[in-house]
């Protein structure tokens, strides 16, 4: 019964150490790979129209991955959530803002699901690194 105690305590140690650097973590890649396919949308000739809307998506995309950057960064489990949980509503604000620019006929519905769909998962991604940030609760990262 310890031995197991000790290995499972082992193992959640080792996973909560293994990211050194913000790039190191998976939900930062996918980010950043769905932040690079919306700058592709958002260079479409039909976007040049809505700067208003191409500035928001803009601005919301780089702030998703830089809300999991900063949050990185801080001391706590805690803290790092709080910074989660924006990049989790930029999320879902870009997959709201897709919609928008699918109606306005900016995007084909086909890029809006592709790109929300990676919004989407990033989204999921951090749901459950917040969860485990939550629960592991470490007071000095």
């Amino acid at each position: 019964m310890i031995r197991q105690f000790v290995s499972l305590a082992s193992a959640m140690l080792a996973l909560h150490f293994m990211a050194k650097t913000v790039e190191d973590l998976d939900v930062y890649q996918k980010a950043m790979a769905a932040a690079h396919e919306l700058w592709k949308l958002l260079e479409l000739p039909t976007f040049q129209r809505d700067f208003d809307l191409q500035g928001q998506l803009n601005r919301a995309s780089i702030r998703v991955v830089s809300d999991i950057s900063e949050g990185f960064e801080q001391k706590t489990d805690r803290h790092f959530a709080r910074y989660l949980y924006d990049a989790r509503g930029g999320s879902h604000e870009i997959r709201t803002q897709l919609k928008i620019a699918t109606k306005r006929r900016y995007i084909r519905q086909g890029d809006e699901k592709r790109v929300g769909d990676m919004y989407d998962e990033v989204g999921k991604m951090l749901s459950g690194l917040i969860r485990r940030l939550i629960a592991d609760d470490w007071k000095d990262r």
